[in-house]
C-alpha cells in the first residue's frame, strides 16, 4: 500500500495490513539513508489499517519535531520480526 497523499505538504498516512497480531514500528529515511523519524505504534493486532483513524502518520517531522526538509523519503515498516520493503515519499515544503 502507498501513502496519501503522495507527494505531501505537511503531512501523510500510510496504510498497511498486518496477517498476525505484531509490535509495529515505522522508519523514515532520506535519500542518504540517514533516518530523521522513527514512530513506534506498539502491538497492533491482525488487521487492515487502512483508514485515517488506524494509519502510520507522520507529520513530516524529525525524531524532535523539527520539519524535514523538501526531497525524496523512503519508509520501512516492520512488523515483529517482518520487514519489508516500503515505499517512497515525496515532500513538498
Amino acid at each position: 500500500m502507498i501513502n496519501y497523499p503522495n507527494p505531501f505538504n505537511p503531512e501523510t498516512w500510510i496504510p498497511y495490513h498486518l496477517a498476525h497480531a505484531a509490535n509495529v514500528t515505522l522508519t523514515i529515511y532520506d535519500i542518504k539513508g540517514a533516518s530523521p523519524r522513527r514512530l513506534n505504534l506498539g502491538h497492533q493486532p491482525a488487521g487492515f489499517y487502512t483508514d485515517r483513524a488506524k494509519v502510520a502518520y507522520w507529520d513530516g517531522g524529525n525524531d524532535t519535531g523539527e520539519r524535514v526538509a523538501s526531497g525524496v523519503y523512503f519508509y520501512r515498516l516492520k512488523a515483529g520480526d517482518v520487514s519489508p520493503c516500503g515505499g517512497g515519499l515525496s515532500l513538498i515544503t
